[in-house]
């Protein structure tokens, strides 16, 4: 059984009963669901998954205290402790009265700021631009199970489409660095038999193609360890995960640099084939440079359009 398939028989086997039959007046402003960190949370966990953090349990939204106060607050955090300990033969673990390290009653705000150092959406380019995506890949994954006030869902909507004006500039960023790294950096280092610096060359081509394709896709990238399972499932340029995983994987032999040099080119005419087809780039755009000024072009805030290509990365 998933990690998110265990919260929701959990919640709606005890804590759906809670809510109704203990806090009738304050069911109407609650929400519940799972997100944040943790494969389970992106319906990434498996067996080995279970050795650390497996547990039935969920999350309980409040808004702020001017609709649900400190009083209502704790006793919500009562309930949650008195719920059963056992559930489908796994354990709640006994970490604190509110439940486990991820589970158990927080302020949507709280949640907000521990996952984006915001207590709120972000407002500015600046503020978008300071939260690692892999931040807000945990504000929005997961599952809501129940939310009648619709706050918590508001919330992770506006969370989860970055404005248009941020996502280009980052795209045009990562585009840059990548068209840096590989095969410009690549080949030179390979030249001057530097095979340390070369790989890391590579690692920085893959790193910020990778990221460019989850941009592209409008989803957020999640932390390393999830990334390429992640990538796999991306429906534009996804299956390209085979061929960046061997160039992070494979030696730096003459023969291996030239069959890298030529698979980060094949990379890049899917990229500006895709790029074109989104009317991002020009037909006759065949440089990675290039490229990541017309998407910079397409920025339509000018004061942001101006700021330095990598002011987004």
């Amino acid at each position: 059984m998933k990690g998110l398939e265990l919260s929701e028989a959990y919640y709606n086997e005890y804590g759906r009963k809670m809510l109704d039959n203990d806090f009738p007046q304050l069911k109407d402003y609650l929400a519940a669901g799972l997100c944040g960190s943790g494969s389970e949370c992106f319906g990434y966990d498996d067996e080995l998954s279970k050795d650390h953090d497996f547990e039935p349990g969920f999350i309980i939204f409040l808004p702020d205290e001017s609709i649900v106060g400190r009083k209502d607050e704790f006793e919500l955090e009562r309930a949650y402790s008195r719920l059963p300990a056992e559930f489908m033969g796994f354990s709640r673990q006994k970490l604190s009265p509110a439940g486990g390290a991820r589970h158990g009653v927080l302020r949507i705000s709280e949640f907000l700021l521990a996952k984006t150092g915001l207590p709120r959406v972000p407002e500015s380019y600046e503020e978008w631009f300071s939260i690692p995506e892999y931040s807000l890949a945990e504000a929005v994954n997961g599952a809501v199970f129940e939310d009648r006030f619709g706050l918590l869902t508001s919330v992770r909507e506006r969370l989860a489409n970055m404005p248009r004006d941020v996502r280009l500039k980052k795209l045009a960023g990562k585009i840059w660095l990548a068209g840096q790294a590989a095969p410009y950096n690549y080949e030179r280092c390979i030249k001057h038999g530097e095979t340390g610096a070369a790989q890391m060359a590579m690692f920085q081509f893959s790193d910020n193609y990778i990221s460019a394709l989850f941009l592209l896709n409008g989803k957020y990238r999640p932390f390393y360890k999830w990334t390429f399972r992640a990538l796999r499932e991306l429906e534009v340029l996804g299956d390209t995960a085979p061929e960046l995983e061997k160039l992070i994987s494979e030696g730096n032999s003459a023969e291996e640099a030239a069959r890298k040099v030529e698979a980060c080119g094949a990379l890049f005419d899917r990229l500006f084939e895709t790029l074109q087809a989104e009317s991002l780039i020009s037909g006759s755009c065949k440089d990675a440079g290039r490229a990541a000024f017309e998407i910079n072009g397409k920025i339509s805030d000018p004061a942001l359009r101006n700021e330095n290509i990598l002011a987004g990365v």
